[in-house]
C-alpha cells in the first residue's frame, strides 16, 4: 500500500510541474497516464484541452454525471468544458497533423539522451498500435515527455539509446521526471532543474544518458 502512495505523489509531482510550464491561450493534447493529471493543476483559464478521439475543451467530470459515451483517447471518463467542441477522429487528427495543438504532453517508457522517446510499445507484450502518440510527436508545436525516472527495477530510463520501439524520429522539447527536468537543446539533453530535495548526484547515479548541467 505505501508502495502505491509513493507512486500516486509521485505522478502527481510530476504533473503539477508540468503544468507550470503552460501558458495561454493554448491547445494541449494530454497522453495517456501522468498527463491526464495535469489538467487537475492548470492555473490559466484559456488552456484548452485536446483529445484525440474527438473533443475540444475536455475538463475533470464528477462521479456521479459520468456519461459512458464520453471519454478521451484513454477510455477515461472526461467532461465537457463550457464551449466544447466535438468532432470526429479524423478532423482531430487533422488538427493535430495541421500544427494546431499547441503542445502534447506525453507519457514516456524510454527516453534518450537525444531526446528520442519510446513510448507505446514493450517487446513481448501485445499492443494493439502506436495511437496518436506517433502524429502528435510529429505535428504538435512543442512535446513534453513525463515519466518516472528509474524502472520499478531501478534501471534508468534516460538512456543512452532505446532499447523499446520507438514512437518518432523527432525529439521532445522536454522531459519531466519526480527528480529533475531536462530540455533538449541541439539534440544534446541539459538538465535545467531539480525537483525538490533531490541532489545533482542523485540524478547523476540514476540517469544513463549522458546530460549537461545547466544551472538547476
Amino acid at each position: 500500500m505505501t508502495i502505491k502512495v509513493n507512486r500516486e505523489n509521485m505522478q502527481h509531482t510530476i504533473a503539477k510541474r508540468v503544468a507550470q510550464e503552460l501558458e495561454g491561450p493554448c491547445v494541449v493534447n494530454l497522453g495517456i497516464g501522468i498527463p491526464t493529471l495535469v489538467a487537475e493543476y492548470l492555473a490559466a483559464d484559456n488552456i484548452y484541452l485536446h483529445t484525440e478521439n474527438g473533443l475540444l475543451g475536455v475538463t475533470d467530470v464528477e462521479d456521479a454525471d459520468v456519461d459512458p459515451n464520453l471519454v478521451n483517447a484513454g477510455k477515461l471518463p472526461v467532461g465537457e468544458a463550457i464551449g466544447a467542441a466535438y468532432f470526429n477522429s479524423s478532423d482531430s487528427f487533422a488538427m493535430i497533423r495541421g500544427g494546431h495543438v499547441d503542445v502534447a504532453i506525453l507519457g514516456a517508457l524510454q527516453v534518450d539522451e537525444n531526446g528520442i522517446i519510446a513510448n507505446w510499445a514493450v517487446p513481448g507484450k501485445n499492443i494493439m498500435g502506436v495511437g496518436g502518440a506517433m502524429d502528435l510527436l510529429v505535428g504538435a508545436k512543442k512535446v513534453f515527455a513525463t515519466m518516472s525516472h528509474t524502472s520499478k527495477d531501478g534501471r534508468s530510463k534516460l538512456v543512452k539509446e532505446c532499447t523499446y520501439p520507438i514512437t518518432s524520429t523527432r525529439s521532445v522539447d522536454m522531459i519531466f521526471t519526480e527528480l529533475a527536468v531536462f530540455k533538449i537543446e541541439d539534440k544534446q539533453l541539459e538538465l535545467v532543474e531539480l525537483m525538490p530535495g533531490v541532489t545533482i548526484e542523485e540524478v547523476r547515479e540514476k540517469t544513463e544518458a549522458d546530460f549537461i548541467e545547466g544551472q538547476p
